[in-house]
C-alpha cells in the first residue's frame, strides 16, 4: 500500500512538471561565477507582482563550490509581492499621493499600477496594473542586459536599462543601470536593494556577519534589538539562531554622503564564503530585515533625471571564500 501511495506522489509530481511550463531564464557564466537568470514575462515570467523591478531576478549563483541565492520563502506564487530572489530592487512609487482612487501611479521597473483606496502605499498591496511597458532581453554568455521601455505611464515615459555583467576570469558581478527620462515630468525616486542573501543554505545566526565601513547607529524601535541581535561598532551581529516567524527590522545610520559609505560585507563564518557590496553612489537610507532563511542590508540610491536626461549607477558584488573557513 505505501510503494503505492508512493509511486502515485511521484506520478503527481511527473505530470504537475509537464503541464507547467518552464519559467523564461537564461544562464550566464565567466567559467568562475555560474548564474540563473528568471527573465521577465507578464504571463509565463516566474516574478508577476507589482513590488520590485522584474528585471534581474537571480535564481542561483555559485562560486567556488558555494551558493548564494534561492528560494527562501516557503509559499510561492508568481503574483506574490516577495516571491523573488537574488539581488532585487524596487523603485519608490512615484506619483501615488497625488493620485486619486482610480488614478494610476509609476513604478519603475513594473509600470503604471491603479490606485484603489485612500490609504498609505503598501508594497505587499496587489494594486491593478495598467501599463506594463515593453520588456526587451538580450542574453549573452555572461551577461544579460533588459531593456524597459514605457510611454505616457501615469504621465511618464522612460527608457530603463539594466545590465547584469559577469567579469572576465574574476568572481565579480555588476549590476548595470540607466534610466532616461523620455517623458515631459521630472522623475525623482529612490530605489534600493533588496539583497536576499542566503549564503550556502545556513540559517541566520552568529555564523554570520555583516560589516559597514562606518560605526553603526539604531534607535530603540529596532524590531530584535538586543534579543535577536546587536551593532558592534561596525558590524551587525546576531545573538542566537533566528526561528521560524521570527524577523530584525531596523533603519541604520552613520553613513555620509560619499559612495565610499556603501562598502557593505556579509559573511559566513562557518563555510567561510562571503559577498562585498559597493557601488558608485551614495546610500540615501539603510534598512536592514533579515529572518532565519535570509539576510537583507537594503541600501537606497537617490535617482533625479528631468526630462531629456539620464541617470545612471552601478553596484558591484566580488564573491569571495576565506581561507580560514571550518
Amino acid at each position: 500500500m505505501k510503494q503505492a501511495i508512493i509511486v502515485l506522489v511521484v506520478l503527481a509530481g511527473m505530470i504537475s512538471a509537464v503541464l507547467l511550463p518552464p519559467f523564461p531564464q537564461t544562464d550566464i557564466s565567466n567559467g568562475v561565477i555560474q548564474a540563473k537568470i528568471y527573465l521577465p514575462d507578464s504571463t509565463q515570467g516566474y516574478y508577476q507582482g507589482v513590488r520590485f523591478d522584474w528585471s534581474g531576478v537571480i535564481a542561483s549563483l555559485t562560486y567556488n563550490g558555494h551558493s548564494y541565492f534561492g528560494q527562501w520563502f516557503d509559499k510561492y506564487d508568481p503574483k506574490l509581492h516577495d516571491a523573488i530572489s537574488g539581488p532585487v530592487e524596487e523603485f519608490t512609487p512615484i506619483g501615488y499621493e497625488q493620485a486619486k482612487i482610480g488614478e494610476d501611479f509609476l513604478k519603475i521597473g513594473v509600470g503604471s499600477l491603479r490606485k484603489t483606496a485612500d490609504a498609505p502605499y503598501r508594497f505587499a498591496t496587489s494594486y491593478p496594473t495598467v501599463n506594463l511597458g515593453k520588456w526587451t532581453v538580450k542574453p549573452g554568455k555572461d551577461a544579460v542586459e533588459f531593456t524597459h521601455e514605457l510611454t505616457n505611464a501615469a504621465g511618464y515615459s522612460y527608457l530603463y536599462r539594466k545590465t547584469l555583467r559577469l567579469l572576465p576570469g574574476k568572481p565579480t558581478l555588476v549590476l548595470e543601470h540607466s534610466l532616461k527620462n523620455t517623458g515631459r515630468k521630472p522623475i525623482e525616486t529612490t530605489v534600493y536593494d533588496h539583497n536576499f542573501y542566503m549564503i550556502d543554505n545556513q540559517p541566520t545566526g552568529p555564523d554570520v556577519s555583516v560589516t559597514f565601513p562606518f560605526t553603526l547607529q539604531t534607535n530603540d524601535k529596532a524590531r530584535g534589538l538586543g534579543t535577536l541581535f546587536e551593532t558592534r561598532n561596525n558590524q551587525v551581529a546576531y545573538l542566537r539562531e533566528l526561528a521560524k516567524g521570527e524577523s530584525t527590522h531596523s533603519y541604520l545610520t552613520g553613513f555620509g554622503d560619499t559612495s565610499k559609505d556603501y562598502d557593505i560585507r556579509i559573511e559566513n563564518r562557518k563555510t567561510g564564503a562571503g559577498v562585498h557590496i559597493t557601488s558608485d553612489q551614495p546610500i540615501a537610507q539603510l534598512a536592514f530585515w533579515s529572518i532565519a532563511t535570509v539576510v537583507c542590508p537594503e541600501p537606497y540610491v537617490r535617482i533625479k533625471a528631468e526630462p531629456g536626461q539620464e541617470f545612471t549607477w552601478k553596484i558591484t558584488y566580488d564573491y569571495y571564500v576565506k581561507s580560514e573557513a571550518k
